[in-house]
């Protein structure tokens, strides 16, 4: 293993263990990969983030082969195929948030009711159609919720969260749950007003160039 390798494997491990840290997810649930060279390295199934070390996490080939003593997460098939569907998609982060996973569950595409949405690239958080987990199904249904996305929510699952890099994946991540938790506590407020399509596009040109910025030493 290189330093290169190193590195990128330790990034994989510290966003598994931040979706726990910052309450995004629990227990065996989630994953996490990133694109590396002429494939993915991607958290291993089964094993909670506190015990994942850079052996751990599973370097997965494009057609799905891979060579460890662990299996890659039981997800492995839609981080590959939108890694595979999106060239500017580098990192991908799974996790069942409370807010995000409850409107997930009732099968809720989140509107514009906050100019924030502009982070996932249009005026909804679609929610996918449901299938069973790990399935190439499942993988179809998401890539069509995340069409012109970078985030969806995933029908009775949870949602999905993709970005240039880790970083920008996990901040999304983060924005889109805050913005679950938000809408859920304006329905109970009264009737959330919904933003035009014209001042979401407004907003999505302009997060083009917002959210974390990557440091020199992280390139």
């Amino acid at each position: 293993m290189d330093a290169d390798e190193s590195r990128a494997r330790a990034a994989v491990v510290a966003a598994a263990r931040d979706l726990d840290a910052q309450g995004l997810n629990r227990g065996t649930s989630g994953n996490v990969s990133l694109r590396w060279r002429d494939g993915l390295l991607i958290t291993p199934s089964g094993v909670p983030s506190a015990r994942i070390g850079e052996a751990e996490v599973v370097f997965l080939a494009m057609d799905g082969r891979f060579d460890h003593p662990l299996s890659p997460s039981s997800e492995w098939r839609f981080h590959r195929d939108i890694l595979r569907e999106k060239p500017a998609v580098n990192a991908v982060v799974h996790a069942h948030p409370d807010h995000g996973t409850a409107f997930a569950m009732c099968r809720q595409t989140i509107p514009a009711v906050h100019y924030m949405i502009a982070a996932v690239g249009g005026p909804t958080i679609r929610c996918s159609g449901y299938a069973t987990f790990g399935t190439e199904e499942l993988s179809r249904l998401a890539l069509e919720a995340l069409e012109d996305r970078n985030g969806c929510l995933l029908a009775n699952h949870g949602m999905i969260a993709t970005g240039p890099d880790l970083p920008k994946a996990l901040w999304l991540a983060v924005e889109m749950e805050t913005l679950c938790r938000q809408y859920a506590v304006a329905l109970q407020v009264g009737t959330p007003v919904v933003l035009s399509d014209a001042e979401i596009a407004r907003n999505v040109e302009k997060f083009r160039s917002y959210g974390p910025r990557r440091q020199a030493s992280d390139r």
